[in-house]
């Protein structure tokens, strides 16, 4: 299933969500910018767990802290669908939690949900010298939060099956719960290290770091009126 679009309105404008959506794709152009030089700015800025469990490790510039790539490799991406996948699930499930909680809290809830991502992944993997990047950590937390507040707000989703494909709408349950059932499988099989080029443990730990802090971070309440 492909989540397109949810029929869940806001009264706030999202502008956190639309400003990280610009500011993760303005660091994709700068990356392809660079060409060769692609790869060592990648390297720099990009979590490595054995950095932080393995002292005196450096894989990517010894100048940059490995602390601050904690926060930096949210906003890095490895390729066009790997942006693309990210920024479609912010767009589409990001603005409703902006809208409950606020554009501030919104953005410290995001960041939040990140960093419990990254250290999700480098506790399973912690002599991985492997970069790890993405938003999809924090994004996996406002899946969480959203799960949590609108569990039946419909989902449009394209099922692809060759000439039957179709656009179905689909409750939030289904989409999410099923998504994290994914993450939760493919991690199973990936303990200690990337599977398939993906950080599953970084996923489920920015999922369930949402649903803890969706409560804690929650503005004003939410009726999920979006029934079956």
């Amino acid at each position: 299933m492909i989540p397109l679009r949810d029929e869940n309105p806001t009264t706030l404008t999202p502008v956190v969500t639309v400003s990280l959506i610009v500011l993760n794709c303005l660091v994709f152009l700068y990356q392809l910018s660079l060409g060769p030089a692609e790869e060592r700015f990648i390297l720099a800025f990009a979590a490595v767990p054995a950095e932080w469990f393995h002292p005196g490790t450096v894989v990517g510039d010894p100048a940059v802290p490995s602390a601050l790539t904690v926060l930096t490799s949210m906003f890095l991406h490895a390729g066009l669908m790997h942006l693309g996948g990210n920024m479609l699930y912010l767009w589409i499930f990001g603005n409703n939690i902006e809208d409950v909680m606020g554009h501030v809290r919104f953005i410290l809830f995001y960041l939040l949900c990140g960093v419990a991502a990254v250290f999700g992944h480098a506790l399973t993997a912690p002599d991985s010298t492997v970069p790890m990047i993405g938003a999809s950590g924090a994004i996996s937390g406002v899946l969480g939060a959203y799960l949590l507040l609108f569990p039946t707000a419909r989902v449009l989703v394209l099922i692809p099956a060759g000439f039957l494909t179709r656009v179905v709408p689909v409750p939030a349950v289904v989409v999410l719960g099923f998504w994290i059932v994914m993450q939760i499988i493919n991690g199973a099989f990936s303990w200690g290290g990337l599977g398939g080029g993906v950080a599953w443990f970084a996923h489920i730990g920015g999922f369930v770091t949402g649903l803890a802090l969706i409560k804690v971070f929650q503005r004003r309440p939410v009726n999920d009126i979006f029934r079956w």
